[in-house]
């Protein structure tokens, strides 16, 4: 397996980390994204177990919840252009990592073993420079038994600011978590993952809630208002249909990523936004007269499921007409559509382990690299075009799903042949989305996870960074049974 490692925030020449190559073998360059002249800021990280009290401050305190610092659904706030020297402690009782979800790291912080790193064992530490190019909302989770860890609290959210973001005026903000939990009646944990929800939509909570409370929040904000609503789905299994009781509401931010022009949620499909694990999106919702409410809801059930209620409250603002904001404009890489390169993969049932990709070469640093088994499940379920991930069946690192090129455009047809729906998320990339199969009249946008439903083929574009990225599905039973590949991109 490759050593674990440290970074050099000093010593880097046209904007590649320096490496030691007698420690890691010929490996990609790993292409830091913001210039050595950014400002650093250290960043203390603890991941740990504590008390908490999922089910109410009556029932009994939930034992094993895992938490950032300690403290639960934590939201952390930076300026774009601001390089985090995170020094990371793990003192968990298992082995974690640390990925930066949407932000655009070098892929020797992305967080993922063995691509990227070892494992971090209990008592462990580890450095990871995650520089911050891009304002949005994203968020940070482990990489290695996401089922049971995320499962059990383990992520927070991020928020990236900019100057030219804060010129876009709101007159409130409001966050919406969207997480089930696995707990028995007496609000302990039960099995996060079973076998029958890893071979179908995955294993759901048995307790549904919002930023981790079963009463839905109420949000007091100022009347005739504009509050950017920042959802997001931390659940590992949970698809939702976004929507609120308010024909003045629009979509503004898909995945921390303005949405150009924006789009009022009354004009898409169904009038909600679809959205799956690890997905974000910033909505633009006016409130009304002092004593109104609006409720946020999910539609994707029998009865709309209540997330938040805004509550509007007399802070002297006037009435006047709704009008969608526009954020500013994304600074990711885009990608050049005027050539790309095309390649296609089918989201399948596996059979069992499966491995058809041709094999590294047998001197590659990674050809002999083994998947931790703590950080898999123990079947596999799913491929990507006859392709899975290393599971307990078989714990050797797969070879690459193609070896693409840097700098280069490439255009992903993904086609979903299963009964079951799948967000397709790509590391260390920002990507279009050009068009679906099913969707009609759904506006382009830019992403880093996309829902590919049955029977759909969906098509997107990224222009590809150097690095070795995964590719795989955030419903955590898919990918720790299978769904999941990488590229190579040198």
């Amino acid at each position: 397996m490759i050593s674990r490692r440290a970074f050099s925030l000093g010593s880097t020449a046209a904007g590649v980390l320096a490496l030691a190559p007698s420690a890691i073998g010929q490996v990609p360059a790993s292409i830091d994204t913001l210039p050595a002249s950014a400002p650093v800021t250290r960043l203390p990280l603890v991941a740990k177990e504590i008390d908490w009290r999922l089910l109410g401050p009556d029932r009994p305190a939930t034992r094993h919840f895992c938490a950032y610092d300690g403290e639960p659904f934590k939201v952390f706030r930076f300026n774009r252009g601001t390089r985090l020297a995170v020094d990371f402690e793990n003192r968990l009782p298992d082995p974690t990592t640390v990925h930066w979800h949407g932000i655009r790291v070098p892929y020797l912080s992305d967080g993922v073993a063995p691509l990227t790193q070892e494992v971090i064992p209990p008592g462990g530490r580890f450095s990871y420079n995650v520089p911050l190019p891009d304002s949005g909302f994203y968020f940070f989770h482990p990489h290695c038994d996401e089922t049971g860890q995320v499962g059990r609290g383990l992520f927070a959210l991020l928020v990236i600011d900019s100057p030219e973001e804060r010129k876009v005026a709101f007159d409130a903000e409001c966050f919406i978590a969207v997480k089930d939990w696995r707990l028995g009646d007496d609000g302990q944990w039960i099995a996060m993952s079973t076998d029958e929800g890893a071979a179908t939509a995955g294993t759901f909570g048995t307790v549904r809630a919002t930023n981790g409370s079963i009463v839905p929040p109420r949000v007091e904000v100022p009347a005739y208002g504009d509050v950017r609503v920042r959802t997001i789905v931390a659940d590992a299994t949970r698809v939702i249909d976004l929507g609120c009781e308010t024909e003045d509401a629009a979509l503004i931010a898909v995945d921390g990523q303005a949405l150009l022009p924006p789009v009022l949620l009354d004009k898409l499909p169904d009038g909600v936004w679809r959205m799956g694990p690890a997905m974000r999106a910033d909505l633009q919702v006016r409130v009304g007269a002092p004593g109104t409410e609006v409720k946020i809801q999910d539609y994707r059930s029998g009865q709309p499921y209540l997330l938040t209620t805004l509550v509007a409250v007399d802070k002297g603002l006037k009435k006047t007409a709704f009008k969608p904001k526009s954020l500013p404009a994304s600074t990711a890489p885009q990608p050049d559509l005027a050539r790309p390169k095309k390649m296609e993969y089918l989201l399948q049932v596996s059979a069992g382990p499966t491995i058809v990709s041709p094999a590294l070469p047998a001197d590659d640093p990674l050809s002999k690299a083994l998947v931790d088994s703590l950080c898999v499940g123990s079947k596999t379920h799913w491929a990507i075009s006859r392709d899975s991930w290393s599971t307990q069946d078989a714990l050797r690192l797969p070879p690459p799903l193609e070896k693409l090129t840097a700098g280069t455009t490439y255009v992903v047809a993904c086609t979903n042949v299963t009964k079951h729906v799948h967000p397709m998320h790509l590391h260390g990339h920002v990507f279009r989305v050009l068009s679906s199969s099913k969707k009609a009249g759904m506006p382009q946008y830019l992403a880093d996870t996309v829902i590919v439903e049955p029977n759909e083929s969906v098509q997107f574009a990224f222009k590809a960074t150097s690095g070795n990225w995964v590719f795989h599905c955030h419903i955590l039973e898919h990918m720790d049974t299978g769904l999941m590949g990488w590229f190579r991109v040198t």
